[in-house]
């Protein structure tokens, strides 16, 4: 299986003032997104964009988080725990996707997602 960049989301403690300074540095517009307070960003660049988000924190700080795709998001977090990463987010089930998010062992932060 490849594992391509499959989203992008920026996690923000104040998500209204982020969207606010993306839409006037480069022009985004935000559909609501599946929970209150996260949006997807409408770049201008159609189904060539790679989704991107932004939204509350999901516990931790602020951050700036990418997901690569894969087949079982549990097995891959599991992998990245026995490969010396530690588990910031462990998988959350919401419809039609399963997410987690593990820190490599120099604490950067990098999601999994995969369709359920």
């Amino acid at each position: 299986m490849a594992h391509p960049v499959v989203h992008a989301e920026i996690r923000s403690t104040d998500p209204d003032a982020t969207r606010d300074f993306f839409a006037a540095l480069f022009g985004w517009a935000y559909s609501e997104g599946a929970f209150p307070g996260y949006t997807f960003a409408d770049t201008g660049a159609g189904d060539a964009a790679l989704p991107t988000a932004i939204g509350p924190l999901q516990g931790g700080t602020d951050s700036v988080i990418f997901f690569i795709g894969v087949a079982d998001v549990d097995a891959t977090l599991a992998q990245a725990e026995k490969l010396g990463g530690t588990i910031v987010q462990p998988a959350q089930h919401v419809p039609g996707v399963v997410f987690g998010v593990f820190a490599d062992p120099l604490g950067h932060q990098v999601g999994v997602a995969a369709t359920s």
